[in-house]
């Protein structure tokens, strides 16, 4: 293990994406003393808002990368759907976590599940649908219902498509653009639930509890945390949550995506090599929440306490929900964050508010 190459604090981290999981990384940044240097392909953005530092220009302009690089000590990113040839050309210059191997994995979700259970990690059964024909044959084997879904980009819901028994598999394909793609079998479950964890660069790796997602239309509404898992189920998914992160090499975070089903056994959904929506509540009920650790790993500093304080349930308010903001200021136990979206449209994000629960676990 290489020694880490510390950016004390006074030092400036760059981060690739401009959304509101950068805005609350340069938040946690500048509260340990760093400056923060964004790059993005869109002005006024929300992280753009809390730095006087940016670069707005394309994935693609390499002198715009090159002089971002120069200017920064280190580079981390808020969104998965960099192109990686952007972190391989900015690696050149200056340190770059998580790498770009790490991203080439988990932006495909083909390569990503098929690295998942090359670690021995259980999925739910999925298909090669890179072709109308791949997904005909994927249908035909595996059954309804399932979800197709496109292999790269997508998220909240969108680029899926549910094939319920006797569907046209090929006109599903067609109308996810005739794209590459993958076809995920249904799993029975009783709780979608997710780990946060964070690799160091010494290799120290840290769990936050277990948490249960509820979704809305494919996006995620409501965090519970901690889940109400068996003691052997936490410890499952804690565990593979480590053990992705070090297979994976990491230096960040990680957010892990799973299902439990009824026998609970734990099934691997996603990989987000980031920051993640489900580890929001972790700003006001951690020691240490996601977006300090983010900032501890990828600048050589040791990790901190993921120990929650108390228990939360985090609530997305999605479009119009931001209006409710008076009344979440007005109650007592919530605590609002908003992320400076001018427009609220449907299905967007526009902050979230965490309730803090006090815990009801012995010594809590």
């Amino acid at each position: 293990m290489a020694e880490p190459r510390i950016v004390a604090p006074g030092g400036t981290i760059g981060i690739l994406g401009g959304g509101q999981l950068g805005r609350m990384t340069a938040q946690a940044a500048a509260r340990l003393g760093y400056r923060v240097h964004v790059y993005h392909d869109e002005p006024d953005a929300p992280c753009c808002q809390v730095t006087p530092l940016q670069t707005i220009a394309a994935w693609d302009d390499l002198e715009a990368l090159a002089r971002f690089a120069r200017a920064v000590d280190v580079v981390t990113l808020e969104w998965e759907n960099i192109p990686v040839r952007t972190l391989a050309f900015l690696q050149q210059f200056v340190p770059v976590h998580p790498g770009p191997g790490v991203l080439a994995i988990t932006q495909d979700r083909l390569l990503e599940k098929d690295f998942v259970n090359r670690q021995g990690v259980p999925t739910a059964p999925w298909r090669h649908a890179r072709t109308e024909a791949e997904a005909v044959a994927a249908f035909a084997e595996l059954g309804g219902p399932a979800i197709l879904k496109t292999a790269r980009l997508g998220y909240d819901g969108k680029g899926q498509v549910r094939l319920d028994p006797g569907a046209d598999a090929a006109a599903a394909w067609r109308g996810l653009g005739g794209v590459p793609a993958i076809l995920e079998g249904f799993v029975a479950f009783t709780c979608e639930a997710s780990v946060i964890v964070a690799r160091g660069q010494d290799g120290t790796v840290r769990c936050y509890p277990p948490v249960e997602n509820r979704h809305e239309s494919g996006i995620l509404a409501e965090t519970i945390a901690p889940a109400a898992l068996p003691g052997r189920v936490r410890a499952d998914a804690e565990g593979i949550a480590r053990h992705l992160a070090e297979a994976l090499q990491l230096v960040g975070v990680l957010a892990v995506e799973m299902f439990v089903t009824r026998e609970g056994a734990v099934l691997v959904n996603e990989l987000a090599p980031r920051p993640h929506n489900s580890g929001h509540w972790t700003i006001d009920a951690c020691v240490t929440s996601q977006f300090e650790q983010l900032v501890r790993a990828v600048c050589g500093l040791p990790l901190g306490d993921t120990a929650a304080i108390c228990d939360a349930v985090m609530r997305n308010l999605i479009g119009d929900e931001v209006e409710t903001w008076r009344e979440a200021l007005a109650s007592d136990g919530l605590r609002l964050h908003l992320y400076g979206k001018a427009e609220a449209r449907p299905g967007r994000k526009m902050g979230h508010v965490t309730r803090l629960i006090p815990s009801s676990r012995p010594g809590g």
